[in-house]
């Protein structure tokens, strides 16, 4: 990227390039990933790679994942994907509704404020 000029939104924003490769990025977060920090995934194992470190997680649609839900998610994912494989499992990906926005706004507020006081 020679002679290129990024411009960061606020001074708290910082661009971080890694190495290319598979998880590459994935790696990155959760090596830097700290207690009361937040990260927004729908990538379940970064998720729970970023609760081993006190992290805190939310998905996109405003679902929180924590120590006590992980691992239910970590297994329907693991089911989705056999069941992918064996043919018995369709694609589908609802679409990301109104509802979902709303959902994700309150449960990000609430995050942000949770991380605020274990600061």
């Amino acid at each position: 990227m020679a002679n290129a000029w990024i411009h960061l939104p606020h001074p708290q924003v910082e661009l971080v390039v890694v190495s290319e490769g598979p998880d590459e990025a994935d790696n990155w977060i959760a090596d830097n990933i700290g207690k009361a920090d937040i990260c927004i995934t729908a990538d379940i194992p970064l998720a729970s790679r970023c609760l081993e470190n006190e992290a805190l997680v939310l998905g996109p649609t405003g679902k929180a994942f924590t120590p006590n839900n992980i691992g239910n998610a970590l297994a329907m994912r693991e089911l989705k994907s056999h069941l992918r494989e064996t043919g018995e499992g369709g694609n589908y990906n609802p679409s990301f509704t109104q509802k979902d926005r709303s959902q994700f706004l309150q449960s990000l507020e609430n995050l942000v404020q949770s991380a605020k006081r274990q600061r």
